[in-house]
């Protein structure tokens, strides 16, 4: 949860100039602050809509626009943009394999794009979303087949995802048999009734049990 939420986060924060600065137009503040530029792909929901939608008030969401059209002018963002951006955050690892997961998790109608509302959705989920929703969400993420389980496949690849984005930062140093053992640990915690795979309902409550996991939870709830 802390990769998700954190790099997410720290990105609709970054010190760059808005579009607005640079245009120096006080016409085109106004017209951001009410999500209606006129020259892009793609126009996003009316931002009353939006603010009905999300646990975002109007100033949150006329930040985090902003941000995400500084990054993405055209209103939309493709699957190798979305690494682009993501890998910066893990100069020091390859991140391309976790950001295509997670940007699938993100484009919830499997577009092959990522709309702004798409954005604000899932990290209304992330920060501002229940305990219960936010399980979900990372269960969704972790279930590359969308199937409605987790198997160990699914859950090998995701943990090899993180290791590779990690890269040298990773800690302990990497062993021939870590994975395997962080996925049977993985297992061994989430899978109640032992039938190899991990439902919502077994992955919430395992989740529910551990302390640390709903410390993480807690961690990004006031980001914005």
């Amino acid at each position: 949860m802390g990769a998700v939420v954190g790099t997410l986060s720290l990105q609709t924060r970054q010190r760059r100039p808005s579009r607005a600065t640079m245009f120096g137009s006080t016409n085109h503040d106004r017209v951001c602050d009410d999500l209606e530029l006129s020259v892009v792909c793609h126009r996003p929901e009316a931002l009353d809509l939006l603010e009905a939608q999300s646990n975002f008030n109007r100033k949150e969401l006329q930040v985090l626009y902003r941000g995400f059209k500084n990054e993405c002018p055209s209103g939309v963002v493709n699957e190798e943009t979305f690494k682009q951006i993501y890998s910066q955050f893990f100069p020091h690892g390859d991140a391309s394999t976790y950001a295509h997961y997670l940007f699938n998790a993100f484009d919830s109608s499997q577009s092959g794009s990522m709309k702004f509302e798409d954005f604000i959705t899932a990290l209304s989920i992330l920060l501002r979303g229940t305990t219960t929703e936010k399980l979900q969400w990372t269960f969704n993420l972790y279930d590359i087949n969308k199937d409605g389980y987790i198997n160990k496949e699914e859950m090998t690849d995701i943990v090899k995802a993180i290791y590779d984005m990690m890269g040298r930062f990773t800690y302990p140093a990497l062993k021939t048999d870590t994975t395997k053992q962080h996925v049977d640990a993985f297992f061994q915690k989430m899978d109640k009734n032992r039938d190899g795979v991990v439902t919502l309902d077994e992955f919430i409550l395992s989740c529910q049990e551990d302390e640390n996991i709903m410390r993480s939870l807690q961690l990004f709830e006031n980001v914005i």
